[in-house]
């Protein structure tokens, strides 16, 4: 039986994603604030602490991407390649080093979904949209001064964050939050389903050969609503930072266990 991960098949050709590496090129709308810090902490993984510098930082990010492994194979074949993603970071200090971290994110396909759990990516499914700039017509932002983006996230029929960026000038860097070495939970409970693990890792990761591209900041606007199912709305915002979009590209090869 072959393929990376399930489904196993004879020629693997069957498996929700092919082995490593894999690609991403996309942009992203990033809406960057502070909430209470103490709901911050409540994410971090035991032994991790709040950084000293902006506790209370969070960024929730949109992202549209097109991805495929080494073979390109998916890019001729889109309704494997394209996905959007939208995703909270917070950050923190464990053994004296600064991590981002993952703590909730949605995604729109089941390759993205399962490709995530691989990497210690809590992802859900939910539904994704975000306004795309155009350099011909009307129907769009361009990347400008007053370009107005909107980006929107729900979920089992709710709507659970709504966002508008406006630009106001090229930048260096899209955000601060999600710019560290990421600091993942990988784990599975034991068939038996008596509160064991079958795995129980703390791990981490980062990119390689990535690539940044139309950095722009901006002012921004956050709503976040309650849900029966989802705990986002407790990351209210208390003061906000800004927002960015930015167009990126990242290749992933594999992580580093930390801990089991």
């Amino acid at each position: 039986m072959q393929g990376f991960l399930f489904p196993k098949s004879p020629t693997g050709k069957a498996s929700l994603i092919p082995a490593p590496p894999w690609h991403y090129s996309g942009e992203m709308i990033t809406v960057e604030y502070r909430t209470d810090p103490g709901r911050v902490a409540e994410l971090l993984p035991e032994g991790a602490e709040l950084p000293e510098d902006d506790p209370g930082a969070v960024a929730i990010i949109w992202a549209d991407w097109q991805s495929c492994g080494d073979d390109f194979a998916e890019i001729l074949d889109p309704a494997r390649a394209q996905y959007k993603e939208c995703f909270v970071v917070i950050r923190g200090v464990w053994e004296d080093e600064l991590w981002s971290r993952c703590a909730y994110i949605w995604v729109d396909k089941d390759f993205a979904l399962v490709r995530g759990y691989h990497q210690g990516y809590p992802k859900k499914l939910g539904e994704i949209w975000m306004t795309r700039p155009i350099t011909v017509g009307r129907a769009g932002p361009r990347l400008e001064e007053g370009a107005r983006f909107g980006a929107t996230l729900s979920a089992n029929g709710r709507r659970l964050a709504e966002a508008v960026v406006t630009l106001t000038e090229p930048a260096d860097r899209p955000g601060f939050v999600n710019a560290h070495p990421m600091l993942h939970n990988r784990m599975w409970p034991a068939i038996e389903s008596d509160g064991t693990q079958s795995m129980d890792e703390l791990v981490t990761m980062r990119g390689y050969d990535g690539e940044v591209a139309d950095v722009w900041a901006g002012t921004a606007e956050l709503d976040l609503f309650e849900s029966p199912t989802e705990e986002l709305a407790l990351l209210r915002e208390a003061e906000m930072i800004g927002g960015y979009y930015h167009r990126v590209g990242v290749s992933w090869k594999g992580g580093t266990t930390l801990r089991d």
